[in-house]
């Protein structure tokens, strides 16, 4: 499973990974039940790799996000989406202290939290999968 091939649907719950494009659709396989299904070029979707989180610094991509989850959790699941607002915020400022809490809402907390645990449950072992620099990023 890689990392640049899993998408967020709007309107559908889940992630999923593409498998394959058509002239007007997109073939995806759902991360929890590998249910294949095509994705019409008019929905809505998003790469996680190219979703990032405000910071009072930067924009934070959420690969990283992931990674240090990654490394806080031991490689397992993080808590469960369905925590209070403020549990998953002490949560969130562990893995990211300084991410911006006037812009970054509890539901984009929990929606990254959520999508975490379902990769984790997938498979995905982000302790192997590398950061990209500015150099891979202009290629």
């Amino acid at each position: 499973m890689e990392f640049n091939k899993i998408i967020s649907v709007n309107g559908k719950p889940g992630l999923y990974q593409v498998v394959s494009q058509s002239k007007n659709a997109i073939i995806v396989e759902s991360l929890t039940d590998k249910k294949r299904l095509a994705i019409n070029s008019t929905q809505n979707v998003s790469l996680l790799e190219n979703i990032a989180i405000y910071t009072y610094e930067e924009d934070v991509p959420l690969l990283t996000i992931f990674k240090s989850m990654f490394t806080k959790t031991e490689g397992k699941e993080a808590i469960s989406h369905k925590e209070s607002a403020n549990k998953l915020a002490a949560f969130f400022a562990e893995v990211l202290p300084n991410y911006d809490v006037e812009r970054v809402y509890s539901s984009n907390i929990k929606k990254v939290i959520q999508w975490f645990n379902l990769l984790v449950v997938s498979g995905m072992d982000f302790s192997k999968i590398e950061l990209p620099t500015a150099e891979t990023e202009k290629e």
